[in-house]
């Protein structure tokens, strides 16, 4: 039994997390300014994106994506029930109404083909909101294809999927092209392989990450930067009645020192995310997560299935179980259509999308995160064994 609580998933911030932070302290500049410029244009470097403009929140990105391609009362968006509601949420501040549709049981992502019927059932559609769950990439040939015959906008849920690659392409580039336009919504919660505590970042096209960075301060055609330097202006005009959703320069500043260490802590995740694999590929009562050919995953979140059939406990008791380890787990996601605010509104029952539904009842999501020693996984594979061996049917 271990001594100490295994945590789900906690940042890993190093000491030149640390330093920068200290430095943007010590500087003259701790609101939006040099670093965040830097960051933006690093990350975009990083995943091969057109632009990049850094946010507070990645729930702040995809709703700037939906206000400037134009999003709002009397359309509808297309989208998926397994997820975190912020995805579902922007549609519905927008003004604008969520068609959800069911997901693929074998990755959870949403099933492409529901999609096109969604599309073709729904004349105010004007935009898909796909979710790259888990780290492990949409199937975007397909969306693409729809939206491009139907002449919709996509916008990408990446919280998840940095730095997953659907056929050699980053999440992130965006594949859209001239005909279809496409944003990427990015989040680095505490819990994200790239984290600046809360913060975000949207990926796209430079007219529509010009227009959003605009929206995202106030409607402001000037920011602080660019108001108080040397070289700035002390006028602006407010041109939109816009949000407040920029990053600071001290959020920046472990985002910098993040994307530096990505690639190292990346690797670690695939090698945890590994191990679990092998270790659980024996174990008859359990179904590891499904990684298809053609993705490089993101490795963030490591859900394990139960096939609850050949067990005498539910999720519930599974997860409390491990806590009995002193192992943290949680559920992803509880799918937005059970929660109180849309069941009601539109109500929806829970079979109305029945993959989403039955495989949340027996997903448990394992900790994954680069700080986990070898020791640490094999407690978890260990726990997960015990617990499948006293309550096997």
């Amino acid at each position: 039994m271990r001594s100490e609580f295994l945590a789900f998933s906690p940042p890993a911030l190093g000491e030149e997390e640390i330093a920068e932070v200290v430095a943007t302290l010590r500087s003259d500049w701790i609101t939006t300014g040099p670093r965040v410029a830097r960051f933006e244009r690093d990350f975009a470097d990083y995943v091969g994106a057109p632009a990049a403009l850094a946010v507070n929140s990645g729930t702040s990105a995809m709703h700037l994506a939906l206000v400037v391609l134009g999003i709002g009362a009397g359309d509808a968006v297309v989208t998926t029930p397994m997820t975190f509601c912020s995805s579902v949420h922007v549609i519905e501040h927008t003004g604008a109404r969520p068609v959800l549709v069911d997901v693929d049981r074998r990755t959870l992502n949403i099933d492409p083909d529901r999609v096109e019927a969604a599309v073709k059932a729904t004349k105010s559609v004007r935009a898909v909101l796909p979710v790259h769950l888990y780290g492990h990439p949409v199937e975007m040939d397909s969306i693409l294809e729809v939206a491009r015959s139907a002449g919709l906008a996509l916008v990408e849920d990446a919280a998840h999927s940095l730095p997953a690659t659907y056929k050699g392409r980053m999440v992130g580039a965006t594949q859209g092209g001239d005909d279809v336009p496409d944003l990427a919504a990015f989040s680095f919660y505490a819990t994200k392989n790239l984290t600046t505590a809360e913060g975000g970042m949207l990926t796209g096209a430079q007219d529509l990450i010009d227009k959003a960075r605009v929206w995202g301060l106030h409607g402001m055609s000037r920011d602080a930067y660019q108001r108080y330097t040397e070289q700035g202006s002390w006028f602006y005009e407010v041109v939109e009645a816009g949000f407040k959703y920029n990053m600071t320069d001290i959020q920046a500043a472990l985002g910098l020192q993040q994307l530096k260490r990505l690639a190292v802590s990346q690797e670690r995740r695939r090698q945890i995310f590994e191990r679990y694999d092998r270790a659980f590929a024996g174990i008859e009562e359990v179904e590891p997560p499904t990684q298809l050919p053609e993705v490089e995953h993101a490795h963030h979140l490591y859900v394990l299935r139960l096939k609850l059939e050949m067990l005498k406990i539910d999720r519930a008791r599974f997860i409390a179980e491990l806590r009995d380890f002193k192992i943290g787990a949680s559920v992803h996601f509880i799918p937005v259509h059970l929660h109180p605010y849309y069941r009601d509104k539109y109500g929806y029952k829970p079979d109305d999308f029945p993959v989403a539904h039955g495989e949340y009842l027996r997903m448990v999501s394992l900790p994954l995160h680069p700080r986990m020693t070898d020791a640490d996984v094999d407690d978890v594979v260990d726990a997960v064994s015990t617990i499948v061996d006293r309550e096997r049917r």
